[in-house]
């Protein structure tokens, strides 16, 4: 397939807008969630596993969708995904409960895992050598472009009403659906048809006793969840070990650099998720912005990294990785602190927009030198799995965040209702996250040789 084809545009169109359903869905929940608190009666324990079971299912099972794409069949799988994820979405319009609403979500992050590793398996696989990497690029081009468009979108509807920024999955999974009907359809004729069955149990089992751990301490059902989780990452260690066909080959971590960069990844992504998520509820229950605008706050950042993501590449094919990602770590760091200083009542030109820029510019430096390192590090054959390591770490980072972040500063129960309480928690937050990232920067100083390509 030729990206100069109509069929090609058509596959870049119909992988680019089954994405951006995911992207979108992430940006509107942050802002959704005060809303969603106040018609349903949640405590914030409710309104962490809004984002937590979403992104617990994802992170479990994102390698798992990209294995059965390349068994089932690409094209396939991103069909169930997106099908699955569209259904899912009206059954979260529809939640009357926060439980069911949560139960919901598990499904939409179900959904999501199949969904979002076939987008550039798709593409690797069905577009003509000579034009892989161009349709890569648009593909992340313009999904920038609906990432940056998508705090604003999601902002507008749920200041109508937050069912709305599910529903409008809906329209939107049966357009990607119509548009997928003549791809083509491809897959791993060397693809394993053995899956890790311990592998697939014991991640969610671990990934969820340390995050109910996190979210209900310190009631007694905290520790018993807390030693479970930590049993079955034991478990999965052992039983990684000894599968023929594991699900995370752990000897991909025997690699200083492989290893380090995804711990790297897990502080910066974790930092990321914690800032973005307290940001929003700051801005609407503290500072009382609408969520359009609250929304909006962000997008400087997204269009920063649009513009400018590339470079930070281009700079560490020429320099080493090592440069650019301290110093993007360092810049970062800078722009969470000049948020942590915003008062209760922010003018946004003043006390967010300079701290907001900062994090674009520092992220624009360091994520694609990341992403490339940890491809580095890895034998080409396993660059699929090691990308799709990576991607699994960064949602467990946001997962992890979610759930601690709100311990550590002191904020739980009805208590994300009241300004004073909340901006608190806020400034907080911010120099957790801040900390994070200078470990994060440590780390890479400390793991990359200083010409690391």
């Amino acid at each position: 397939m030729r990206l100069h084809e109509p069929a090609g545009r058509r596959l870049l169109a119909t992988t680019v807008l089954g994405s951006g359903v995911v992207f979108l869905d992430g940006t509107v929940t942050n802002v959704a969630l005060p809303h969603i608190g106040t018609e349903l009666h949640a405590d914030l324990a409710g309104l962490q596993w809004v984002i937590n079971g979403y992104t617990l299912a994802l992170a479990s099972l994102i390698l798992v969708g990209g294995s059965l794409g390349d068994r089932f069949g690409r094209k396939r799988v991103f069909a169930w995904g997106t099908a699955g994820f569209a259904v899912a979405s009206v059954l979260t319009a529809l939640a009357p409960t926060i439980e069911l609403l949560v139960g919901a979500r598990v499904l939409q992050g179900i959904a999501a895992a199949m969904l979002t590793p076939g987008s550039l398996a798709m593409l690797q696989s069905s577009f003509h050598p000579d034009d892989r990497m161009k349709a890569i690029g648009a593909w992340t081009g313009t999904l920038g472009v609906a990432t940056a468009g998508g705090p604003l979108l999601g902002g507008w509807l749920v200041g109508i009403d937050w069912r709305w920024a599910f529903w409008i999955n809906l329209p939107l999974g049966l357009l990607v659906l119509w548009l997928l009907r003549p791809a083509p359809e491809t897959r791993d004729p060397k693809a394993a048809h053995h899956l890790d069955l311990a592998g697939l149990v014991l991640t969610p089992v671990t990934l969820a006793g340390i995050t109910w751990a996190l979210t209900v301490w310190p009631a007694r059902s905290a520790v018993v969840a807390g030693v479970v989780g930590l049993l079955a990452a034991v478990a999965f260690v052992v039983a990684e070990r000894r599968e023929r066909a594991p699900m995370v080959p752990l000897g991909l971590f025997a690699d200083r650099v492989f290893a380090a960069i995804n711990l790297v990844t897990l502080f910066i992504y974790a930092a990321l998720s914690g800032s973005m998520l307290f940001l929003a509820i700051f801005l609407q229950v503290s500072a009382g912005w609408t969520p359009l605008a609250a929304g909006a706050a962000t997008v400087p950042l997204s269009i920063v990294m649009l513009f400018l993501a590339s470079r930070g590449g281009d700079l560490a094919t020429k320099i080493g990785a090592r440069t650019p990602m301290v110093a993007g770590a360092l810049v970062l760091a800078a722009g969470l602190a000049l948020l942590a200083f915003a008062p209760d009542h922010p003018r946004f030109l003043v006390n967010i927009l300079p701290g907001v820029l900062l994090m674009g510019f520092g992220l624009s430096l360091l994520v694609a030198p990341l992403t490339g390192t940890v491809l580095a590090a890895a034998p080409d054959e396993l660059s699929g799995l090691a990308s799709g390591i990576n991607n699994a770490v960064s949602r467990t980072a946001g997962l992890l965040a979610v759930a601690a972040l709100p311990l550590l500063v002191g904020l739980s129960g009805e208590a994300y209702r009241n300004g004073p309480a909340v901006a608190s928690a806020y400034r907080q937050s911010m120099w957790w996250c801040c900390g994070l990232v200078l470990l994060g920067a440590a780390l890479t100083f400390l793991g990359l040789t200083p010409k690391r390509r």
